[in-house]
């Protein structure tokens, strides 16, 4: 797979975009990990579990939400993007509440 060149801001805008739709309930985790793996970092499963650390088949299962992948792994393999695993709010009320301080 060949790399996109984008420039941050576009890295930056797909980033969000995979964010909102993931807060709306309309993607998974593991579909915005292979979004951004693929459309904005351009490299493969094999390319990036080297990349972050784990095993290509931790990272299908991720990417899949199939498995029971560690705290520690999910880390690895969210944080080349900018992101890390918290917690969250389940209720969307609750959520948006949160947001809303911010």
């Amino acid at each position: 797979m060949k790399p996109q060149a984008r420039s941050p801001q576009a890295r930056q805008a797909a980033l969000l975009e995979q964010l909102r739709l993931l807060r709306r309930g309309e993607t998974t985790e593991g579909r915005v990990l292979r979004t951004l793996r693929r459309e904005v970092l351009g490299l493969t499963q094999t390319a990036y579990a080297e990349l972050v650390g784990v095993s290509r088949r931790t990272l299908s299962d991720i990417e899949r939400d199939a498995g029971n992948a560690s705290m520690a792994s999910l880390d690895r393999v969210f944080r080349p993007l900018g992101l890390k695993v918290g917690l969250m709010p389940r209720q969307p009320e609750l959520l948006a509440e949160l947001l809303d301080e911010s």
